[in-house]
């Protein structure tokens, strides 16, 4: 069972999506979660089905206080770098909520916060408190959703399958048909 609350405040977790990827955005959400709620099957995306993600989508939308969603583009990651894009990305989605959090939990080890918000960074902390699980959840799903309209212009990468990732499928499509707009050229590609 995942922990509700880092603190007593009014609090989001943040996480982000995409970050591995060769192509298309770094998504992120913010979440802000009642301090009683939970769900048995909430945790970690990546530890999820994709029939789970979507199951759970539905239950973190209908059960947010609030929750916000940003998309940092290619152009930018290459401009700033992929980790400055996700934290970018996080910034904007904490930015996008209408209820003011008071404190920030965020997955991962580093942050830093433009909103002038107090947080507090925690390793794996989809797998330990239900806002970062169900920002990364909706992260997923968001970007997800996002490469899958992509893949229909670009069907020869299969971003409907591989969602932009390094699969072995993807880098022998690079190989035949070179690189689009939407790949991540500072990336190691082949």
């Amino acid at each position: 069972m995942l922990k509700q609350y880092f603190s007593n405040n009014i609090e989001c977790g943040t996480d982000e999506a995409g970050r591995g990827c060769l192509a298309g955005p770094v998504t992120a959400a913010a979440v802000i979660l009642p301090k009683d709620f939970n769900h048995s099957m909430l945790n970690d995306s990546k530890l999820l089905s994709l029939k789970k993600r979507i199951l759970l989508k539905k239950v973190i939308l209908n059960n947010a206080i609030d929750y916000a969603i940003s998309n940092v583009s290619v152009r930018t990651i290459e401009k700033i770098n992929i980790l400055n894009a996700s934290i970018l990305a996080m910034n904007q989605a904490i930015s996008k909520l209408k209820t003011k959090p008071k404190f920030i939990i965020v997955d991962g080890n580093y942050f830093i916060s433009k909103n002038k918000i107090p947080y507090q960074c925690i390793v794996k902390g989809d797998s330990k408190y239900t806002s970062i699980a169900a920002a990364s959840i909706l992260a997923k799903t968001a970007r997800d959703e996002y490469m899958i309209k992509l893949s229909e212009k670009f069907p020869q990468y299969n971003w409907s399958k591989n969602n932009g990732y390094p699969t072995k499928e993807h880098k022998i499509a690079i190989l035949k048909n070179g690189i689009t707009k939407h790949h991540r050229k500072s990336f190691k590609l082949i």
